[in-house]
This record gives C-alpha cells, structure tokens and sequence, in this order.
C-alpha cells in the first residue's frame, strides 16, 4: 500500500509528466533543490504537512487517479481530506440505511466485528509470548504468568460476545476483553515507557501518544475507503451513529487495532525506534514532536 508522506517544511510539490517533484531545501546545505521523484502510478495515497505547498494541477491528477490525500497540521493534528469525487451510489446507501435500522442485524455485524478483534487481540499476545521463550528459556516474569493466563481467558469470551442479546451486553464484553488484553500486552514495553491504562484526549504519556496517532490514521484510512466503495461512514452498529463521528469506520478499524495500532507502538518502543526525546508536552498531554511523527510514520506505511 504505497503511501508518500511528505512532513519536511516549505516543500512544493508540482506535477510532471506522470510522477510528483518534490522541491525545497536540502536537509544537509540548505539550498533549494529536488528532492524526490514520485512515479503516480505506484502511488496509493498522499499524507503531507499542512505547510507543504501542492499544485493545482498535482491536485487534480491525484484525484483523477482516485488518490486521497490527508493533511496534518504541524502539531500532528488532522485536518482533513481531498477526496476523490464520489460514484453516485443511490441504492447502496438507501439499503445501508434501512440494514443499520434493523437491530438484528446491526448486533450481528457488531458481533462478528468484537469477535475479529478478540481473535486478533490472541494472536497478538500469543506471537509476543512465542518470541519471548523457547524450550530451554521460559519467558521472564510477569509475562510467563499473566499473558498465558490472559490468552486463557480471552478464549472464553468468545460465546458470550458471539451470543450477546444486545448492544450495551456486547460492548462490556468487548471493554472486559480490551482490558484484560491492555494488561497483558504492556508487559512488553520497556521500563522506561509504562502503559497504565489507556488515555485519550489528550494522551498522557508516549505509550497512548502512539496508539492514538495511529488510530487517528487509520480512523481516516477507513473513513475514505467507505466514501470510496459508496458506504455512510457516518453509519456504525458497534458505534451507534451520532454527529460528530464517522461511526462505521470506527467499527471497521476495531479488528486491526492489535495488529496494526497496537503491535506498531510496541515495535516503536521495544526496537528503540522511538525515545523520549521524540515527544513534547503541550495541551496537557503528551504528542509526538516533528522529529518522533517522521520516524512514526515510516514504521506505520512499512505495517500497513
């Protein structure tokens, strides 16, 4: 999934035959140069910094070739999207509408969501455990107790997610399996970056910066990929719909966040990717700094 990710301040970006120049300032001498030449058609998506200058007629090819485009402000914050232009998709989004109003269904679609990341919140832990260990050297504590232990009792929450009665049911079983699992999984991370819970706006440490930045990402990944297959994103069943907030991609990025959210910070932390000097305290919370989201989003394209 090609992505070009374009962070570096004042560059300009113009359109050239088929490929995308990068111009501006060279990292090392300061002089105005090219930087980059990015053939289109290995291109899937465009990420770029709010002070990074496009050209109209790079805008409009990118769209024509059905490429999205994201931007974010240079404290990391997303600001929004250039989106292809919609298919019109009249009678897919007037069935949507009559399936999310249909109770049976909606808590069918959310049982079969929480039950994927159930399943993937396992496999997590188990591949973790399994690199921790081998026949002669046991995993050190507390992982060689608690994680087993946890992937024990994950298994035995799949017939009550699967056989919930209703919605409110199915999402305390989804926040009983997310906190076993949080649990278990931050016994990884290093000492020195502890995970004591999950905290949002703001994140309050460098752990939960990670995890929100790249479900922020993935949050507009899977809002675009409705717009563009002619879904509601607005539409959810696990997440009830509200104004506000593309419920249907919160429901969609539900599976992939052991996989892709969660086992990235760790890698970032574990792999000593990421230190302490890549994060900044402002707001009242704790964000990535310009320098920690350049290393961040490398690492997040090489998962996706």
């Amino acid at each position: 999934m090609p992505t070009a990710i374009l962070t570096q301040s004042n560059l300009r970006v113009h359109l050239v035959s088929e490929r995308l120049e990068v111009h501006g300032p060279d990292p090392m001498f300061g002089e105005d140069t090219l930087l980059r030449q990015i053939p289109l058609h290995d291109l899937e998506r465009l990420i770029m910094g709010e002070d990074v200058h496009l050209s109209t007629p790079a805008l409009a090819e990118l769209l024509r070739r059905r490429i999205p485009i994201q931007i974010f402000s240079w404290q990391g914050q997303f600001l929004g999207s250039f989106l292809p232009h919609p298919q019109p998709h009249g009678l897919s989004r007037l069935r949507q509408y009559q399936r999310v109003l249909d109770p049976a269904f909606t808590l069918s679609i959310a049982r079969r969501t929480i039950a994927a990341k159930l399943y993937n919140q396992r496999r997590v832990l188990q591949r973790l455990l399994a690199n921790r260990q081998t026949p002669d050297k046991p995993a050190p504590e507390p992982i060689a107790t608690l994680v087993p232990r946890t992937i024990d009792e994950l298994d035995t929450l799949f017939t009550p997610i699967r056989t919930a009665q209703n919605l409110e049911e199915l999402r305390g079983f989804e926040g009983l399996a997310t906190a076993k699992y949080y649990q278990a999984w931050a016994t990884f991370l290093p000492p020195e970056f502890p995970f004591e819970r999950r905290s949002t706006r703001p994140p309050l440490n460098p752990v939960n910066a990670c995890i929100s930045f790249a479900a922020t990402l993935l949050y507009h990944e899977a809002t675009a990929a409705c717009h563009a297959h002619g879904l509601d994103p607005a539409l959810g069943t696990l997440h009830a719909p509200d104004d506000g907030r593309w419920s249907l991609a919160l429901d969609l990025i539900e599976p992939f966040r052991p996989v892709l959210v969660e086992a990235l910070a760790l890698d970032l932390f574990t792999h000593k990717i990421l230190s302490s000097e890549h994060f900044e305290s402002r707001d009242g919370g704790c964000f990535l700094n310009t320098e920690g989201r350049k290393k961040f989003f490398i690492q997040y394209e090489r998962r996706m």
